[in-house]
């Protein structure tokens, strides 16, 4: 009898059914949830590619366009299986609503300064998007709203992304997303009567807002052909001057390079306003950098090459204080005469240490440097001579952010954070070096009852590798707990300790969170980043699953109850490792990954991710080397996989969700197992960054029942 009967049966008959026969009928029903899924059957074309010789198919191509009515049709037929599925999940309601509590506390920015003016980002707790105010000083308390993005839609989908005051402190400038979308507009506000002003700014990427004289520098996209807007490449970045009061069709352009389509160009300028400083990149690594005193009609090359990293701290003393990996593959801070910048003429302030140094920020005759040592923070301060003068102390393994001010203020702001601490903001008096605890963050947590420790293992080569573990302390270390390991390994990006209260769900309920910090990454400079690049990017695989087997062997956890997750890059993580070792995980969440590596790099940026990835096109042996970890096209048949769920979402225009249709189209059809290989799609969302609170705690739920459903505990 199949489940539809017995429910119709229980329906009509069970009235008449005694007690015992009730019980039967209701085992045999829940039993029947456990069926294997009929998926959607997505629909094939003859699409083949020639690469080098080998013929690829690429069947699912339909689906990269993400407007057709045939991909709507199958993005609706997918959900509808999805969350079905996750409908019968009886937890799943219990974690949505805890989590929903949990989530309501009030967080609160550390007040900062732009041109004058203090301001701070609120949020009550479960609004959508935190709301700017306007405060009379760094200790005003209550403050006035400024800006509430919540007022912007209906359903909180657009986010406040920057801010800016003009150089006279009377405009608010301010730019916002539509639906997750990385599509900027720029908006101006008086600040004094809250009025907004008729200036709109459009098609805006991968900009900043850079006050200048009576307005502002940005740059900018030509406007893509309509349909387009999401998945197209981007190419020939602008810099524009906009005057406030005035149309966009009456920018003046400052730069741009039509020679070099794909290269995104930016200016910034120092504190003063004097200097003009251009950079130039094509990639998420190494860049060119030039600048242009006011007045001056040329940029004068400091950089002309993208073998390297390298920006401006401040102009100090009528020299250019630049941060950069020049000679240095773990940072050093040089000074640059504008008069002489041959790199023969640079003197050197503070030399490259055994630590990487991740910024400096420049007060009151002070440079507060920030170091990683294995991953977490220190903070050290030298003179403008790069005399060093002394630690800033903190409260153990964790993640330091702020120390934001012009060169004169003597009082900044910094947080710490780590994955058992919630944030805490102090006050620092930059001249005395006394930090001063100013707010703390008002979530319901007990710290005490939580431990953070970081483990050091071998990866296949022999590398050493680190990685934080996170539980509760009375948890018994049996191999059964679940656990979720975490990682990324690209784009010289560190993961840092930091608290989020998406992870609460699984620590207390006496999981393990794990974050492994993966070759690829900038947690040791850039030659740890270069090793997981390219034709070493296996490295990354191999260190993930060494993180993994260490889990299991040391008896963390076992592969009954381990979770593999990762994001973006972090989402091309999961999709090689599980293909490459099913056999060490019990769930895999691959959220907006970067699935198809032969296309990547035809989407909108994805040219850019080439300086980490290489593309099919470069050569035979890099077309071999992608071709063989590409999750899509590494999918096998007959194997036991996982439990899959992916994540993405319509307006993802990062990594177009193409990837991630593809890929489940791909896993749903080859593998014949019993386990689940669902895809969930949000929908007015993108690759992450403005989510509105409603959507994140309703993905976080979803993704928490679904690794939990699909372990022995079902908690």
């Amino acid at each position: 009898v199949n489940a539809q009967q017995l429910l119709s049966l229980q329906k009509n008959y069970v009235m008449k059914i005694i007690g015992k026969m009730t019980i039967v009928l209701a085992i045999t029903i829940t039993g029947c949830t456990n069926q294997k899924i009929e998926y959607p059957v997505t629909q094939k074309c003859d699409q083949k590619d020639d690469y080098f010789g080998t013929i690829v198919e690429d069947p699912y191509r339909w689906l990269e366009n993400d407007t057709s009515a045939e991909t709507a049709a199958w993005v609706k037929a997918e959900n509808e299986v999805t969350f079905r599925y996750l409908d019968k999940i009886p937890f799943r309601s219990e974690i949505k609503e805890h989590l929903t509590e949990q989530w309501n506390y009030p967080k609160v920015s550390s007040p900062f300064k732009i041109n004058g003016r203090w301001m701070q980002y609120k949020n009550s707790g479960l609004q959508n998007q935190s709301v700017l105010y306007l405060l009379e000083n760094y200790d005003d308390t209550e403050g006035t709203v400024l800006l509430d993005p919540n007022k912007l839609s209906d359903d909180g989908t657009v986010a406040l992304t920057d801010i800016e005051v003009s150089n006279d402190g009377k405009t608010l400038i301010y730019s916002i997303a539509r639906g997750g979308s990385d599509w900027n507009e720029i908006m101006f506000m008086d600040i004094d009567s809250r009025k907004g002003l008729d200036d709109h700014l459009k098609w805006i990427k991968f900009s900043g807002i850079e006050a200048y004289k009576d307005g502002i520098i940005y740059s900018r996209y030509p406007e893509p052909k309509k349909g387009d807007e999401l998945t197209a490449m981007n190419e020939n970045s602008m810099v524009y001057f906009h005057k406030i009061g005035t149309r966009q069709s009456e920018d003046a352009l400052i730069y741009s390079d039509p020679s070099h389509p794909i290269r995104i160009n930016s200016i910034t300028t120092d504190e003063s306003g004097e200097y003009l400083f251009l950079y130039g990149s094509e990639g998420t690594s190494g860049n060119t950098m030039a600048f242009r005193k006011e007045g001056d009609k040329i940029f004068t090359p400091i950089v002309d090459d993208f073998e390297n990293n390298t920006y401006l701290v401040e102009v100090i003393n009528g020299k250019f204080y630049l941060y950069t990996d020049i000679g240095a593959p773990r940072y050093r801070i040089v000074a640059v005469d504008p008069k002489n910048v041959a790199r023969s003429a640079w003197t050197e302030i503070i030399p490259e240490d055994d630590c990487v140094l991740e910024g400096v920020s420049a007060l009151h005759d002070k440079l507060i440097a920030f170091y990683l040592k294995d991953a977490h923070t220190l903070v050290k301060v030298f003179d403008n001579n790069g005399k060093y003068l002394y630690d800033i102390d903190n409260d153990g393994v964790g993640s330091i952010s702020g120390f934001g001010g012009k060169k004169d203020d003597t009082l900044t702001f910094y947080s710490f954070t780590s994955y058992n601490v919630p944030s805490i903001t102090y006050k620092y008096d930059v001249d005395n070096n006394v930090s001063t605890e100013f707010y703390r963050s008002k979530i319901k947590f007990d710290s005490e009852n939580y431990i953070t420790k970081q483990v050091f293992f071998d990866s296949k080569d022999g590398t050493r590798i680190p990685m934080f573990l996170t539980y509760r302390k009375d948890i018994e270390l049996n191999g059964k707990n679940p656990t979720m390991l975490y990682g990324y390994g690209g784009f010289n990006i560190s993961m840092t300790p930091a608290f989020a209260i998406s992870r609460l769900p699984l620590l207390e309920r006496g999981g393990i969170y794990a974050v492994v910090n993966l070759r690829g990454g900038g947690e040791y400079g850039e030659e740890w980043h270069k090793a997981g690049t390219k034709m070493n990017k296996q490295n990354v695989f191999d260190d993930c699953i060494a993180a993994a087997e260490y889990l299991i062997g040391n008896k963390y956890t076992s592969p009954e109850y381990l979770a593999l997750s990762g994001g973006s890059n972090g989402g091309l993580l999961v999709g090689a490792v599980i293909n490459q070792r099913p056999d060490l995980f019990a769930v895999a969440l691959p959220a907006v990954g970067v699935m198809d590596m032969l296309r990547y790099h035809k989407f909108t940026i994805g040219k850019h991710w080439a300086v980490d990835y290489g593309t099919s096109e470069d050569s035979k042996e890099m077309f071999e080397y992608l071709y063989a970890y590409s999750p899509l096209h590494t999918i096998k048949e007959n194997v036991e996989y996982p439990a899959v769920l992916v994540t993405t979402a319509d307006h993802d225009d990062r990594v177009v969700p193409a990837h991630s249709f593809k890929y489940a189209a791909t896993l749903q059809e080859k593998y014949h197992g019993d386990k689940p290989v669902l895809i969930r799609i949000e929908s007015q969302a993108g690759h992450g960054a403005g989510k509105p609170t409603e959507k994140s705690i309703n993905e976080i739920a979803d993704v928490m029942s679904f690794m939990f459903y699909n372990m022995p505990k079902k908690k």
